[in-house]
């Protein structure tokens, strides 16, 4: 069997491609050679003995990487305005949906550009309406009411969704209706440049994506179920990762985007949300709280909401700036301390909590934002950092950020048609064709509502760097009076890894041991997210240097990864076997992957950019439902 044919006929076997891919194995045997009209092209020799084959290759317009609502909006929008270009969406987790996850109040704007009768259309999960919006400050055991701010008012224009669940509507809708090419269960590993390989020194073309290889064994063994991962080579790439995308932070840094955009370090904030089961009497469909204060200190950015859901579900959660200082601060803890003030808890007893999650999220606005366009592909949604943290939203504006790259695609590859095929640039079939330049997306993105939205938001967040009480009165006064017109701008001067200071300067944090009913422990919350990733696989958190960890992550902050992960991946373990002499660390960093909910916490929070976040096999991670 071609490495195609066991690529596909594995992804078939545990349910992750539709019926249409099955069918072409069926069809064609041994390998794939035929889709819509295209014909896969691969190695033109086999592997010698002890060698890897050359991966196959599989060739499309367009190529996207990352199921969210920035990406699922891009690929429907390419095919309404190009219907014969042929586009594909990878995403890494088990099912589109399974790693998407968001507060959420949802703004339908871009949903009613894309989709405008998607109120009729059946099966749509954005039903919800927001009834009432409600802004407390809170204190360790009271909550007083503030006026909420216009940029937080969503009565009669938000809905609450899950995130998870419209993604997966998104998906079936682009497959359904558009024929899009969606391979949930597969991770975009590494990008490939011009010269038909991987690299990444500015200058070079982006010209698709290639999926990790599967069947690797933690000793980095081919099991029996080995399969090499798939070129997608594309005209376009469009990078719709999320957050911290683990290839999009590799193409900002091989290609200077950020320094070309003169842009601030990125910003970030970790949230952390449960959706918990209500009883009728303590259900208000449709209410919306945010919160500030309570349960953080002065100097730390933050703040707790909580969404009335349909169905007696209620979503509740807490975001932490991970431009924190203290290294005893522990994100998790501090949200199952939000749960025990009163104001929360009496909503949550008696009740049930069905799902837990958490992800990072880019926070750092206009000023932040990389130059998001390039040769072969662009940055879109969270990537490219497009979040609103004014009004704490971004998937409204993800989806446009989407839109917009597939607006600048289909005008680029009606311009090429008009213009004439150009000769194949590689392949020994001709079908590979040149890529096509993104670089005017950039300016399309900026001069978009997006841009407009981020450019009038674009003081709130760097606010809170004077302290939490001036932050407050700068955010009111630019809310209620400023409303972003202001002639100057507030700038982030630090990267959040660079704002931890040393643990000598603080005392540790006492926090209340779980409950079992409100509060829980990382083990129980893990269950409920359903975080799954195969035991036998290489670990895909790596150390760059492991002396560092003692040298410095132990040394001067006491270990702060085994506090900022939400998932209990680092815990410090006995080193029995370690000969450090008697003057040594007695204890060695542990790793555990398995426990990963790919929130990027560690990639970004981590003081000595030490843990390199890479993709692990596909299908691994989370498995959101309702989040």
């Amino acid at each position: 069997m071609s490495c195609i044919g066991h690529w596909v006929a594995r992804a078939c076997a545990v349910g992750r491609v539709g019926g249409s891919l099955a069918a072409l194995v069926g069809d064609h045997g041994g390998g794939v050679a035929g889709w819509r009209g295209m014909r896969l092209f691969g190695s033109s020799s086999s592997s010698e003995l002890g060698e890897l084959e050359e991966r196959e290759k599989m060739p499309y317009d367009v190529a996207i990487v990352g199921a969210g609502p920035a990406g699922l909006a891009a690929a429907i929008r390419i095919k309404q305005l190009a219907p014969e270009a042929s586009v594909c969406v990878l995403e890494k987790g088990s099912e589109v949906g399974a790693h998407s996850i968001s507060g959420n109040v949802f703004d339908p704007r871009a949903l009613e550009e894309l989709l405008p009768g998607w109120r009729e259309m059946e099966g749509v999960p954005v039903r919800q309406e927001v009834t009432k919006d409600v802004t407390y400050f809170m204190t360790s055991n009271r909550a007083f009411w503030v006026p909420c701010p216009p940029t937080m008012q969503n009565k009669g224009k938000g809905y609450v969704i899950s995130l998870s669940a419209l993604t997966r509507w998104l998906a079936a809708h682009a497959e359904e209706n558009y024929e899009v090419d969606i391979f949930p269960g597969f991770a975009a590993s590494e990008v490939l440049y011009d010269g038909g390989g991987s690299g990444g020194a500015p200058g070079r073309v982006v010209r698709g994506v290639a999926t990790a290889d599967m069947g690797i064994s933690k000793e980095g063994a081919m099991k029996d179920t080995f399969a090499r991962g798939i070129e997608l080579r594309a005209r376009v790439t469009l990078f719709g990762e999320g957050c911290r995308g683990s290839l999009s932070e590799q193409i900002k840094a091989a290609l200077g985007l950020q320094g070309k955009a003169n842009a601030d370090p990125q910003t970030y904030g970790l949230g952390i949300k449960e959706v918990w089961q209500v009883s009728d009497e303590k259900h208000n469909p449709g209410e919306v709280w945010h919160t500030a204060g309570h349960p953080f200190d002065s100097e730390t950015y933050g703040g707790g909401f909580l969404y009335h859901m349909e169905d007696n579900m209620v979503a509740l959660g807490l975001v932490v700036g991970l431009d924190y200082k203290n290294p005893y601060l522990t994100p998790f803890k501090e949200f199952q301390r939000f749960k025990l003030h009163p104001k929360v808890r009496s909503l949550l007893e008696g009740g049930q909590c069905l799902q837990y999650g958490a992800r990072t999220l880019v926070e750092g606005g206009w000023q932040s934002l990389p130059f998001s366009g390039f040769e072969g592909g662009a940055l879109i949604g969270c990537a490219a950092g497009t979040l609103n943290a004014a009004r704490i939203k971004g998937v409204h504006t993800a989806m446009k950020s989407g839109m917009v790259a597939a607006e600048v695609v289909a005008e680029k590859l009606k311009l090429a048609e008009e213009e004439g095929a150009p000769e194949s640039e590689g392949g020994e079939d001709g079908l590979e064709l040149p890529p096509l330049d993104m670089t005017d997306y950039d300016e399309r993105l900026r001069k978009s509502w997006v841009g407009e939205e981020l450019y009038a938001a674009r003081n709130f967040r760097p606010s809170f760097g004077m302290g939490l009480y001036p932050g407050m009165i700068y955010a009111a006064l630019d809310a209620f009076v400023f409303k972003g017109r202001t002639p100057w701008t507030f700038r982030h001067s630090k990267k959040d890894n660079e704002c931890l200071e040393r643990a000598d300067s603080y005392a540790p944090i006492s926090y209340p041991s779980p409950d079992g009913e409100i509060t829980f422990d990382i083990p129980t919350s893990l269950y409920r997210s359903g975080t799954n990733h195969d035991h036998d696989q290489p670990a895909h958190l790596k150390l760059r240097d492991d002396q560092v960890v003692y040298d410095q992550n132990m040394a001067v902050y006491d270990g702060p990864e085994t506090r900022y992960c939400p998932a209990g991946v680092y815990e410090y373990v006995e080193d029995e076997e370690a000969a450090r002499g008697e003057d040594g660390p007695s204890l060695k960093l542990q790793i555990n992957a398995q426990n990963c909910l790919h929130c990027k916490a560690c990639d970004i929070k981590d003081p000595t950019q030490n843990i390199c976040w890479t993709v692990p096999e596909g299908g691994g991670g989370p498995s959101y439902t309702l989040m």
